[in-house]
């Protein structure tokens, strides 16, 4: 597949570290320009340290804010020309514990980021900008096809993120694909939390016999973001190793996950 992004202009939300940090590393092994957004500037000056790419900017900001996503595809389009993939990765999870007696203002701050957010980047990038061939990849999770004791909020963006996919593969058809990955456990600081409970009990309830990486979803975003998915959209592709529909997963989560806990993207 080397290659294949040549002459992509990308963008990645949340791309400082674990999961988007991958995608950023294999969009520029494909051959895409990137811009890589996230909150720490600092975290993103080691990024272009580590990868060493000319073909990387960053600019740093929280996704919710419109001057940095104005900011953003600035710099991206002023870099390498107008955004022809987006990858809405950035999500936090500011609830936690039964969701009927979540304070509203937490369950707001999740669904502003995880759903309206990148709702607005798609906006922001396509605005009197369309034409073939441009692709969005949303970074849902398996937590949007299942109920949790704790993560109530969190699992309502993420399935709210899959039915956006969905809604907007149907209104900007054929010139723009949409799609989702369905992310299931991969160790990353995100998921410190539950993995600390016991990883090698989480790894045997997969049907893989191994949790995930961050390559595995890179993996699949770059597919979905490229010409060999061109006739896919409006898709959600589950990548957990079997965890969900095959797995016990969501059982030993239920089971072992008595204290609510988590942590911002």
């Amino acid at each position: 597949m080397n290659g294949d992004l040549a002459g992509t202009s990308a963008i990645v939300t949340g791309a400082s570290r674990g999961i988007g940090r991958a995608i950023t590393r294999a969009l520029l092994e494909r051959g895409a320009s990137v811009c890589a957004t996230a909150r720490n500037a600092d975290e993103l000056d080691q990024l272009r340290a580590d990868l060493g790419d000319t073909r990387l900017v960053t600019v740093a900001g929280a996704i919710e804010e419109p001057e940095h996503r104005d900011a953003a595809v600035a710099t991206a389009t002023s870099a390498h020309g107008a955004v022809t993939l987006l990858i809405n990765n950035a999500a936090v999870n500011h609830q936690y514990g039964p969701l009927i007696e979540a304070e509203p203002s937490r369950v707001e701050r999740t669904l502003q980021t995880n759903i309206v957010a990148p709702l607005q980047w798609i906006q922001a990038c396509w605005a009197d900008r369309l034409d073939d061939g441009r692709a969005v990849v949303n970074v849902s999770s398996v937590g949007g096809l299942r109920v949790g004791r704790f993560t109530g909020a969190y699992n309502v963006s993420k399935a709210a993120l899959i039915h956006l996919t969905k809604q907007l593969a149907l209104e900007l058809a054929p010139s723009i694909r949409i799609n989702a990955v369905a992310v299931g456990l991969v160790p990353t600081h995100f998921s410190a939390a539950l993995v600390a409970t016991g990883e090698t009990a989480l790894t045997e309830r997969h049907p893989m016999k191994r949790l995930g990486t961050p390559e595995d979803i890179a993996d699949a975003v770059v597919f979905l973001g490229s010409a060999a998915a061109s006739w896919i959209t409006g898709h959600t592709l589950v990548v957990d190793g079997g965890g969900t529909s095959l797995g016990g997963v969501s059982a030993y989560i239920d089971e072992h996950i008595t204290q609510p806990a988590g942590s911002d993207a």
